[in-house]
């Protein structure tokens, strides 16, 4: 009798009812939580998860998310929803209430943020929390698109590129073991990456139903990113034994480090970068109102538009893919190189003007770019003391985002001429091209004690 079997009982909370009913909710909850797992098994790869950066990549992701839903929501404002010309003086307007006194205050942003190296999970939350903020207050007025609206904006501008600079700094103490600053960085970059694409169209869906839609659902991902900030580990507010960088400095003998000081190539590849920024503000700028005006043969405005978007995009996250299973010992190189490409395809596409030159310059621009950011990260790692690295990348960060409304500004005031524009474009990568040859030539070819102690690059 011992050998026999026990009989289930269907009372006993597994009958077929029971069983049934948990079949039903596996298969209602699958379609959300198993992709929830992928994306966590993917962010937390490689001791991600165990450092820290994997929750820092899903952040960056809830940044990109909700820095696209107010794009969207200002883009059909400000530019899609009147004529051109009168587009042309709202996004003038725009540059000169939001992004001109952007250019006054982006050189504080790092050094104020500097000062609170004790507070980086907090200032994170806090560019979210006020993102959220404003983006609620811009939903009452973005269907009038009221001068209220300038102003709010401005404050999501200056609270997104805080986070940038912030974001930069943390990155270096969340590295996995065997993992370097290029291959973090890509990761990072590549999640906002995707997160935008994906939140273009639900972005879009939610401005059929109305401009102020997309606010609301800015307002909501923000606040979740405030509260994913203080998922951080704690080490990210630990600033023991760092200092304070500067750019540059006139004093070789200056016992406070610099990018100036401590690497010429570093300096070259910083403005090299710049140029790359000031590129990627002036096409976006000026090919909105040069393809509204003059679209592409065949094509609508609104299409191509898309064209060109869609080729940058998928440019920059092949380059940020492509950096991070590049094995690259020259940073300094892969600048230069980069910088050259553009500019020939920038000269191409001025001297044999079309369609798909312009489509070609913009996935090239997008690839390039995110090639030599990641090039110019690993230049910092490898050159900058690791007293002052994340104060470097503060610095940096803040004047990359000053070239890129540089580059707006001169997007917004040319004349909408196809040739006159790329003559332009391929002028401001020369300019970085030149300062990256000089990078290259003057970068050391032999690191004291390379084979033992030399920083990973890539």
């Amino acid at each position: 009798m011992s050998s026999v079997a026990p009989v289930r009982s269907s009372d006993d909370g597994s009958g077929p009812a029971r069983r049934a009913g948990r079949a039903v909710g596996r298969a209602l909850h699958r379609p959300i939580t198993g992709p929830a797992k992928g994306i966590r098994r993917a962010t937390h790869a490689h001791g991600a998860g165990e450092s820290g950066l994997g929750k820092l990549i899903e952040l960056h992701a809830i940044n990109g998310a909700g820095d696209m839903m107010i794009t969207v929501a200002l883009a059909s404002t400000v530019f899609f929803s009147v004529p051109t010309d009168e587009a042309r003086g709202r996004v003038a307007l725009y540059l000169a209430i939001t992004m001109a006194p952007f250019t006054v205050l982006a050189p504080v942003i790092g050094p104020l943020l500097d000062r609170l190296p004790h507070g980086r999970r907090a200032s994170m939350a806090a560019a979210m929390l006020a993102r959220a903020v404003l983006a609620l207050l811009m939903s009452a007025v973005v269907a009038t698109g009221g001068l209220q609206l300038y102003p709010e904006a401005l404050g999501v501008l200056v609270a997104s590129k805080s986070y940038g600079v912030v974001r930069s700094a943390v990155v270096p103490r969340l590295l996995p073991p065997k993992f370097s600053l290029v291959k973090a960085n890509s990761r990072v970059t590549l999640a906002g990456l995707l997160a935008t694409g994906a939140a273009a169209p639900a972005a879009a869906g939610l401005n059929s139903i109305g401009p102020q839609w997309p606010l609301y659902g800015a307002c909501v991902i923000f606040l979740g990113g405030a509260f994913a900030a203080f998922t951080l580990p704690h080490k990210v507010d630990e600033a023991k034994g760092e200092r304070r960088a500067r750019l540059s400095t006139h004093e070789a003998h200056s016992k406070r480090p610099g990018l100036r000081t401590v690497s010429r190539s570093v300096l070259c590849g910083l403005l090299a970068n710049a140029a790359m920024r000031g590129l990627s503000g002036f096409l976006i700028f000026f090919l909105a109102f040069l393809l509204r005006e003059h679209p592409l043969a065949g094509q609508s405005a609104a299409v191509s538009l898309g064209i060109v978007g869609v080729s940058a995009g998928v440019g920059n996250a092949c380059g940020t893919a492509v950096g991070a299973w590049l094995r690259a010992r020259a940073p300094e190189v892969i600048v230069a190189s980069v910088l050259c490409v553009t500019l020939g395809v920038a000269v191409l596409a001025a001297v044999f003007y079309s369609g798909v030159f312009v489509a070609v310059l913009a996935a090239t621009a997008g690839f390039c770019q995110a090639l030599a950011k990641l090039s110019l990260d690993a230049m910092i790692q490898r050159d900058v003391p690791e007293s002052v690295r994340t104060s470097a990348f503060a610095r940096s960060e803040t004047l990359l985002q000053v070239a890129w409304v540089l580059g707006g500004a001169i997007g917004i005031v040319l004349p909408l001429n196809g040739v006159l524009g790329m003559a332009v474009a391929a002028a401001i990568v020369a300019l970085g091209a030149t300062m990256a040859v000089r990078g290259a030539l003057s970068a050391p070819h032999h690191h004291p004690q390379q084979h033992t102690s030399r920083p990973r690059v890539a």
